[in-house]
């Protein structure tokens, strides 16, 4: 008997029903001060990222942010929900530490690019997502919740040497930190999130004394080659497969339709692979960031007061605004985004997004998740998903001839 992970709940996460009036408010794009609140609530994953690899890949800021920025518009149109936008975290990870090149690095979009579009237009990743139950959703989604969690602890204990807060004393990143998170748990529903990322944006500028030069930053054609596709292949696109598949399109409908009901018909496995497939080819193109959807993010934006698909096609539009605008200056100027902010916003999202698994009812279902979630998290990801599939079905399967028996 299979517990689908994406059917939708009576009540969602919060009180928020399945209902007609839910959907039809949803459908109106809002863009008000609460929309905004929530679309920046997910920034202390994206901005980390994309600093390093400015700075220490050599990608164009500007090439950088045009495609997440065009993703979010696109999202937000399409889905009319916050549906969020993330660079891919393993692989962007990775890319960082082993210093690949642009070409590396746009290969590995392209290649994901096209995996994922194949994935979704054929329709067989919708079809895969039905064998998936609940609790094993729910395990991945309590390793995303614990990986936004070491990602904050990391920024705060051990920052970037791309940031100006890198030479502050730790206690003042881990203190500001914890107060961050702490204001942002309980303020969420005040638009603090807003708050906090204007007063990052002033200290950003403040901490900036480069000349301020306008408009975009050169963006140069990668030099794809057959080595550069195989490393990326290697090295990249095969360690954030299983992530991406379970997290960015599996999990990113299930937390759809658990906020949202059946508001989030439109927010689909087979859907959300090919509007990211169709957004890292872009990436790939340009010599830019790859770039992903994530339940991790859906929960940050929706916490913090996103209701609408107003709040991605906002922060969107800041995006390219930032792209085009200033671009050949963001270089220096996103390094002095403070840490502890960006710490306390990644938390807060990481420890909200692990409230997911209260609607798990059975002891076993809660055992199933945890295990997922601790060897996704501490091991791999995919490892944790196999196991899990075969413990899940080969139960049932006995269930099945035993009864007949």
């Amino acid at each position: 008997m299979q517990s689908s992970s994406i059917a939708a709940p009576e009540s969602g996460v919060g009180g928020i029903s399945a209902n007609p009036d839910l959907k039809q408010a949803t459908e109106r794009l809002r863009f008000d001060r609460t929309e905004l609140a929530g679309a920046v609530a997910d920034l202390g994953v994206l901005v980390p990222i994309a600093v390093a690899l400015i700075v220490k890949n050599g990608l164009s800021p500007t090439a950088v942010l045009l495609p997440a920025g065009l993703l979010y518009v696109a999202a937000g149109l399409l889905y009319r929900l916050p549906v969020p936008v993330q660079p891919l975290k393993a692989f962007g990870a990775i890319a960082i530490a082993q210093g690949f090149g642009s070409s590396e690095i746009a290969a590995g979009a392209l290649l994901m690019g096209g995996i994922f579009i194949v994935l979704g237009g054929s329709g067989l990743l919708d079809r895969v997502a039905e064998i998936f139950p609940k609790p094993i959703i729910r395990g991945v989604q309590l390793s995303v919740g614990l990986l936004f969690c070491q990602l904050a602890w990391n920024l705060a204990t051990a920052p970037p040497t791309a940031f100006t807060d890198h030479t502050r004393p730790q206690w003042w990143l881990l203190g500001g930190g914890v107060a961050v998170a702490v204001a942002a748990l309980f303020l969420r529903r005040r638009n603090i999130s807003l708050f906090l990322v204007a007063l990052a944006f002033i200290g950003m500028v403040l901490a900036y004394h480069g000349p301020l030069a306008l408009g975009p930053s050169a963006i140069h054609l990668p030099q794809l080659s057959i080595p550069a596709f195989t490393a990326a292949a290697i090295a990249l696109v095969l360690p954030q497969l299983p992530l991406t598949f379970a997290n960015s399109c599996l999990a990113t409908a299930d937390a759809a339709r658990t906020y949202f009901g059946s508001a989030a018909d439109r927010v689909r496995p087979g859907r959300l692979a090919l509007t990211l497939g169709l957004a890292n080819l872009v990436a790939g193109g340009i010599g830019g960031m790859p770039v992903c959807h994530g339940a991790g993010g859906m929960t940050a934006h929706r916490s913090f007061g996103a209701r609408t698909g107003g709040a991605p096609i906002m922060l969107g539009i800041v995006l390219l605004g930032l792209a085009f605008g200033v671009g050949a200056s963001l270089t220096g100027m996103l390094g002095g985004f403070p840490l502890p902010i960006l710490a306390g916003l990644l938390a807060v999202a990481g420890l909200l997004h692990i409230t997911l698994l209260r609607d798990l009812a059975e002891p076993s279902h809660w055992a199933l998740a945890i295990a997922v979630g601790l060897i996704g998290f501490f091991s791999n990801l995919a490892i944790a998903l196999a196991a899990a599939l075969i413990l899940w079905w080969g139960v049932r399967a006995v269930a099945v001839l035993a009864a007949r028996h």
